[in-house]
């Protein structure tokens, strides 16, 4: 039998702020594990993911998404991985499951069942791959959009989470040349050497339609957005007669120092748009239930060394607040993990 500490670490919002979030808005507190109740289990969490759309969560809005408001007080909440330590008889679960659910940011979290799916512990060689958000760039190459061999695809925020697993996924899918934009030219740098993209525009490097001209003399066939703004006026003046655009993030709004980050305006010349026959769908994972799909050929291309699965894994739950102003600044490559 296990064992349990009397006490463990979460953390906490403790004020909302104005514009962006700083480490003063955020505290690391004890508090008492408590033992699960009918329908719920308790789950000794191994590693959350630390995500950007955090800012919007913090901010207050969360209209059209699946997420809650996070108020004053409130632990803040992410896709965790943990082990069952505790489950109740009729649960379903067993002590020693390995799960997956959205209570992450504590150490141990009281999960109800109905929120816990069961992962094959034999599906990914790390655990901590199950928090890859390749599902959702996978989902968007194939469901999204028809990605055809030999396509230019254009991946904005070419080395966040979604990012860096849409570049990769891309090539595998039969891309011919695969570009990205990136915040500076120390991470473009990496994004050639560590992901292996074609070529990379620098925001604030020079206007980006130029860049991209540059990068895609014959033009793009598919866009990737994760951010929308200048980018995305960026990819209509670079696109190809009958290019398929696929909108799944809005960066520029999201992460932009003033305001909520809840909004991100921008200006597009609709003519082109209609001239190039251009295809442009936002799209969401959620509308689609097969992940399984995705993650045994993750999974197999992961084992054959033809893939990877591109992440910063930062150790204890100390350092996560800071952990995520960093990706708000967009410092890292990949996905970002907390390890407990």
């Amino acid at each position: 039998m296990t064992v349990l500490p009397a006490t463990q670490r979460e953390v906490r919002l403790l004020a909302k702020p104005t514009g962006l979030p700083r480490p003063e808005h955020f505290g690391v507190v004890d508090t008492l594990v408590v033992p699960p109740t009918e329908g719920e289990v308790l789950v000794r969490n191994q590693f959350f993911h630390v995500f950007a759309t955090l800012r919007i969560l913090i901010a207050g809005a969360t209209q059209d998404t699946p997420f809650p408001v996070l108020n004053a007080g409130d632990t803040l909440v992410g896709a965790a991985i943990g082990e069952i330590v505790e489950a109740p008889v009729g649960s379903g679960f067993e002590p020693g499951d390995l799960v997956s659910h959205w209570l992450g940011w504590r150490e141990y979290a009281v999960v109800p069942v109905a929120e816990c799916t069961r992962l094959d512990r034999t599906a990914l060689p790390d655990p901590a791959a199950h928090l890859q958000q390749g599902w959702t760039a996978y989902a968007a190459l194939t469901r999204g959009v028809v990605l055809r061999p030999g396509d230019t695809v254009f991946v904005s925020a070419g080395g966040s989470g979604i990012g860096s697993m849409a570049g990769l996924i891309a090539r595998r899918l039969g891309a011919g040349r695969v570009i990205a934009s990136a915040g500076s030219q120390e991470k473009a740098d990496r994004l050639r050497t560590e992901l292996g993209y074609d070529d990379v525009v620098v925001r604030g490097a020079g206007p980006l339609t130029e860049q991209l001209a540059k990068a895609a003399p014959d033009g793009i066939d598919v866009f990737f957005d994760n951010v929308g703004g200048e980018q995305l006026r960026a990819a209509v003046e670079a696109a190809r007669p009958g290019a398929r655009f696929v909108l799944i993030g809005a960066l520029s709004g999201q992460l932009a120092t003033d305001g909520t980050g809840t909004t991100a305006p921008v200006e597009l010349d609709s003519l082109p748009l209609i001239h190039k026959r251009i295809e442009m769908r936002g799209f969401s994972s959620d509308d689609h239930g097969d992940k399984d799909e995705w993650t045994k050929r993750f999974g197999a291309w992961l084992r054959a060394g033809k893939i990877t699965f591109p992440h910063v894994r930062v150790k204890g739950i100390e350092n996560a607040p800071r952990t995520l102003l960093e990706v708000i600044e967009g410092r890292h490559i990949g996905a970002v993990v907390i390890e407990l």
